[in-house]
């Protein structure tokens, strides 16, 4: 099986040689071993989303979880949720925003 770290330098190389077209989709690269790396990759103390789950919850049942959001993906189901937006002070005269993203919205 051909390792996610090979994959990715394909699609790096592809996007590359073709910078004028737009990567029209993804989703035959996605497979149960590219999610378990994505998920693996992610912060497991970020705190929740606008979902209020956290990533840690979700691991609760990763293989179901990720099979679900490949499937929804896949098919054109999969809608990308909104990011929670939230500020923490950067200085004395300006507070930088961060992003929460959600882990898992339920369509």
């Amino acid at each position: 099986m051909e390792s996610v770290s090979t994959r990715r330098r394909r699609i790096v190389m592809a996007a590359q040689q073709h910078r004028q077209e737009p990567l029209t989709t993804l989703a035959h690269h996605m497979d149960l071993v590219w999610m378990c790396e994505a998920y693996r990759r992610v912060r497991k103390d970020a705190a929740p989303g606008i979902d209020g789950q956290t990533v840690a919850e979700y691991g609760e049942n990763l293989t179901d979880n990720l099979r679900d959001l490949i499937d929804r993906a896949k098919s054109g189901r999969y809608k990308a949720p909104p990011v929670k937006r939230a500020y923490v002070p950067k200085n004395a005269k300006e507070d930088r925003p961060i992003g929460l993203p959600t882990v898992r919205v339920h369509y």
